[in-house]
């Protein structure tokens, strides 16, 4: 039979890994609301990346539930609960890495998202964030607002939007992606114990089958 303790143990990462799901959730439907600079940090496809993944480790979820109240001999469920954690650790490095990628050249990378932002957006960021332009007070000025109402305005206030917006977006990103692959190591938990509970399974089952051919006595 298997021990209480690894029953504990991998009920403790089954329920972790439910709740990695519903953060992920949770946090791709809230990022959603207007917030101008975290609208340009994340974009749509960032947080429809996410939900998917939650969804991904939900649907994980159901799935270990149907696979561990099976009988001992049906070992399938647990096969395939890993081989769709295999899935989830594989969606999980490709959007981690992603986002990781992306802070490599932030700098650059937010020069072209900034540039894409239309102009009532440009203002609001130089407003909130008290700059002018990206790289210069004349890169992507967008002039209006109380900051940079001219252009002579941006020149005296001589403050650019590069550092605050990448020091905003690297601490977001580096977030996202350290919490990302912290769900690794929930799946990657969950798997050993998975492959545990099979094997202590299949060995019962072992010692029962040679108990029947000893006429149901069992070893001394």
């Amino acid at each position: 039979m298997v021990s209480k303790r690894l029953m504990g143990v991998w009920a403790f990462f089954d329920f972790t890994l439910l709740a990695a799901g519903a953060v992920c959730i949770a946090l791709s439907i809230v990022w959603r609301e207007t917030n101008v600079l975290m609208n340009m940090v994340l974009s749509n496809a960032d947080l429809t990346a996410g939900l998917v993944l939650g969804i991904a480790m939900l649907i994980t979820f159901a799935i270990s539930i149907g696979a561990i109240v099976q009988r001992n001999h049906i070992t399938i469920g647990l096969v395939l609960l890993n081989w769709t954690l295999i899935l989830d650790a594989l969606g999980i490095l490709i959007i981690g890495t992603f986002v990781w990628f992306f802070t490599l050249e932030e700098r650059n990378n937010f020069h072209s998202v900034f540039s894409q932002q239309s102009t009532q957006n440009k203002i609001a960021i130089q407003d909130k964030l008290k700059c002018c332009g990206y790289f210069n007070t004349s890169d992507l000025l967008e002039v209006g607002g109380s900051i940079c109402p001219s252009q002579d305005a941006a020149n005296q206030l001589n403050t650019t939007c590069v550092g605050p917006i990448t020091a905003f977006a690297d601490t977001t990103l580096n977030d996202v992606f350290t919490t990302v692959y912290g769900f690794m190591a929930i799946v990657i938990c969950l798997f050993l114990a998975s492959l545990c509970v099979i094997k202590k399974r299949q060995e019962d089952e072992r010692f029962k089958k040679i108990d029947s051919k000893r006429g149901g006595k069992g070893f001394v």
